[in-house]
């Protein structure tokens, strides 16, 4: 692919380019996982803080909602405790990232990433009710934006699912399987792939300063701008460049030498498919589907696909 900042914006492209893609993403989020996962398990199996892990999780302001805690923990004779349920999910979540890391069963991960990312969303307990003074400390912001970052790994998870394994990974290499197509529509996954990083962006700035929603900088008008930018398919190099940055900075200044090396990871683990993302997006740009032009120029065939010729 002949690079050109300005210029023509990808709308296919080949089997190599896409196996770079997968790459990218695949390294991305095996090391959210990968850290994660070690990040809760080794807690989970270190009797002196398996308590807190638990306590961390179902507390009010954790992340398993009533709901959920009475759906699997409830019962006079449990399946689950919740120090068993987290020590597994644990135990998964870290072998995923290492498999992902190593690229093994890409395809299969991701699928099922794709989907188990949302479980966060509808687990995580919320107090949204207008006017009610809660006693109690929870997330008072609604569970969607609270946990845009996951909805965003989602979307790249289904990109992954749909490349494959890419290069340099176990599937492609020794088992021959995981292969990328010969040619891939980037009109699709280039736009799946822009909202999901945009979402994040988009939230972060609009509803900065409210409980549990992220916002990398202190300036929530260059969140909303980048977000807007990189959602419209317009100068989508320049917006990934900025969000690149704006991730960058962020996760420096989240480091801490008072912290461990897991702790500095742990902070900072969901910022590494973003930045991921924000490559990808400068070298292959967001595809042509859904463009800001295109909605003005032509509402209804944008939306509603072309009509059938006489």
């Amino acid at each position: 692919m002949t690079f050109n900042f300005w210029g023509e914006v990808p709308t296919d492209v080949k089997a190599a380019s896409a196996n770079k893609i997968a790459l990218l993403l695949r390294l991305g989020l095996g090391s959210v996982f990968l850290v994660g996962g070690w990040w809760k398990l080794s807690r989970a199996i270190d009797a002196a803080q398996s308590e807190a892990l638990v306590t961390k999780y179902m507390a009010a302001n954790g992340y398993i909602n009533s709901f959920f805690d009475e759906y699997l923990f409830s019962g006079p004779d449990p399946f689950l405790t919740p120090l068993a349920f987290l020590t597994l999910l644990s135990a998964f979540e870290l072998l995923s990232g290492i498999a992902l890391l190593a690229g093994v069963f890409v395809r299969a991960l991701s699928f099922i990433y794709a989907f188990l990312l949302w479980s966060f969303v509808i687990a995580l307990p919320v107090v949204t009710v207008s006017g009610l003074e809660s006693e109690v400390s929870s997330h008072f912001s609604p569970a969607l934006l609270v946990q845009i970052r996951d909805i965003g790994l989602s979307g790249m998870c289904f990109i992954l699912f749909a490349l494959g394994s890419g290069s340099y990974s176990v599937d492609q290499r020794f088992l021959k399987r995981g292969m990328a197509p010969e040619q891939v529509n980037w009109n699709h996954y280039g736009l799946l792939l822009r909202l999901s990083v945009a979402a994040v962006f988009i939230v972060g700035g609009f509803f900065a300063g409210y409980g549990h929603i992220k916002s990398f900088v202190d300036i929530p008008v260059l969140l909303v701008a980048i977000g807007l930018v990189l959602a419209s398919g317009h100068a989508t190099r320049l917006a990934a460049i900025a969000a690149f940055a704006v991730i960058a900075w962020y996760s420096v200044g989240k480091l801490s030498f008072d912290a461990t090396l897991w702790n500095n990871l742990n902070a900072i683990k969901r910022e590494f498919a973003f930045l991921a993302a924000g490559w990808v997006l400068y070298a292959y740009q967001g595809g042509r589907a859904f463009r800001l032009d295109a909605l003005f120029k032509s509402p209804m065939k944008t939306i509603l696909g072309k009509s059938q010729q006489a």
